[in-house]
């Protein structure tokens, strides 16, 4: 029997967090206390559809961020689609 595991280290994920944002960002590691990121983007509303902006607008774009499990409702591999904007977004390479 095989196991599919969800997501893995470097996917794209997605992230929504008890406050109920919701984040896309690259996958670095996970433990049981804290899931460390790289370039989380935020899910807005815009009048043409959903779209991706910076979670924080003060920090390195290179920075990786650490959130606590406690605060993280679930994880989950991001949609093949809304990953390749947010690889897009992120690089400037068209997928």
């Amino acid at each position: 029997m095989l196991i599919d595991t969800p997501y893995k280290e470097n996917d794209v994920i997605s992230i929504k967090l008890t406050s109920g944002e919701e984040l896309v960002a690259k996958l670095v590691s996970e433990d049981t206390s804290v899931v460390t990121i790289s370039k989380p983007l935020s899910l807005t509303a815009t009048q043409q559809g959903m779209g991706l902006t910076p979670f924080m607008f003060t920090v390195d774009p290179e920075a990786k961020f650490k959130i606590n499990q406690t605060s993280i409702v679930c994880i989950v591999k991001t949609l093949e689609e809304m990953a390749s904007n947010y690889i897009q977004s992120t690089t400037g390479l068209k997928i």
